[in-house]
């Protein structure tokens, strides 16, 4: 259906047509979402309750559970129908959702990276510079940083006209999707977004920033198993910031042509599905908290039996 303001007819639907070129296939592909889906709810949620000293961890696995579980869902459906139709209210909301979400990630990873730095390169001044006061302003500055900045987004996307075509060619709403669904001058609004994007990357530099002079400082240790005991400490972080930049960097720095955009879907797949699956995996082998948890719930169920 479309509306009509004066001679110009206003879309109030969009047609996702995800991964319909797969359909002869949806069915396994429906399996297998599904059984990612369900694990990386599983391994969030037991990793929210059994990390309760690191704080930034469950502030991750939030995060991770919050925008897998605004794109899980649809996809789902669109791979076992071909695609889905919502309303463009609905894919606003999944822009700002997911967008919002991702650069939450974003600057907790960096607030994670500048915990690691202080952990390595100030061991004795840790605790009293990364208290629990320090924790909870950090992450909460994290939460309200990355609504902010895709409120603004939206404050630009709601300056243009809508008028189609409404077909998006992606399993999900993203910002660069929509506009080209604008009928109006789009240039002034890439511009800003496209600038104001160069701004968020600061949580990127602050990591590289942070994760240099982690290296620096580890160099300098004269005995290999303190060099090992300092990189191990980073490890699980490290595995997860170079997958998640890794394929956000695919994603938005490769050329939109039609070749590549297949291959944008799959490395949209792996930060929106894949690295929250590894999350909870990768910082469960690292993290004393958890495995304590794990061994505890072991020795509780043998008890039960």
């Amino acid at each position: 259906m479309e509306n009509k303001r004066g001679n110009i007819s206003i879309i109030t639907y969009v047609v996702l047509l995800g991964f319909g070129d797969l359909k002869e296939v949806g069915t396994a592909l429906f399996s297998l979402f599904l059984s990612l889906y369900v694990v990386t709810l599983c391994g969030n949620l037991l990793l929210i309750l059994a990390v309760q000293t690191s704080p930034y961890l469950c502030h991750l696995s939030c995060v991770d559970v919050g925008y897998t579980s605004s794109i899980a869902p649809q996809l789902l459906r669109e791979v076992l129908a071909g695609g889905v139709t919502i309303s463009f209210p609905a894919c606003v909301v999944q822009l700002y959702a997911v967008g919002s979400l991702l650069t939450v990630e974003c600057f907790l990873l960096a607030v994670m990276s500048y915990d690691r730095y202080l952990a390595i390169c100030w061991p004795l001044r840790y605790s009293v510079l990364m208290d629990i006061r320090t924790c909870v302003k950090l992450a909460v500055g994290s939460w309200i940083g990355g609504f902010l900045f895709v409120g603004i987004v939206l404050i630009l996307l709601s300056t243009l006209t809508f008028c189609g075509p409404n077909v998006i060619d992606n399993f999900f709403c993203n910002f660069f999707s929509l506009v080209k669904l604008s009928c109006t001058d789009t240039t002034m609004v890439e511009t800003v977004v496209l600038t104001s994007s160069f701004l968020s990357l600061s949580p990127f530099l602050w990591t590289l920033l942070s994760y240099s002079c982690i290296l620096s400082s580890t160099l300098r240790i004269s005995s290999s198993t303190g060099r090992y005991r300092a990189f191990s400490t980073c490890s699980s972080h490290l595995i997860v910031v170079s997958v998640f930049y890794g394929t956000l960097f695919v994603v938005y720095m490769t050329p939109a042509l039609e070749t590549t955009l297949n291959l944008n879907k799959i490395f949209s797949l792996l930060y929106t599905v894949l690295t929250p699956l590894l999350n909870p995996l990768v910082y469960s082998l690292r993290n004393k908290d958890v495995q304590i948890a794990l061994k505890n719930g072991a020795k509780l169920s043998c008890l039960v039996r």
